[in-house]
């Protein structure tokens, strides 16, 4: 098994320490790329792929770990889009 299958498969196993540079690696492995909201967007960021839907999500601050219910809704978003 490859580095990008394990991480999916450390993904979706939902682990309370996944890192905010781990969801980025994730989406880019998956065709995403990240965009700022714009200069007073604060934490927020979009991930965008062409023709499937954007993925917004808050950049966890001051830690780096992402939320239990963050990733909840980041699989159940790629589940919809039939990428995992």
């Amino acid at each position: 098994m490859g580095s990008k299958e394990k991480l999916i498969e450390r993904f979706k196993s939902l682990p309370k320490d996944f890192s905010w540079e781990e969801v980025k690696r994730l989406l880019k492995i998956l065709g995403y790329t990240l965009r700022n909201k714009g200069k007073t967007s604060g934490s927020r960021v979009i991930f965008i792929c062409q023709d499937r839907k954007p993925i917004m999500l808050h950049k966890p601050h001051p830690e780096n770990t992402i939320k239990e219910y963050a990733l909840k809704q980041l699989l159940n978003d790629l589940k919809e889009e039939g990428l995992i």
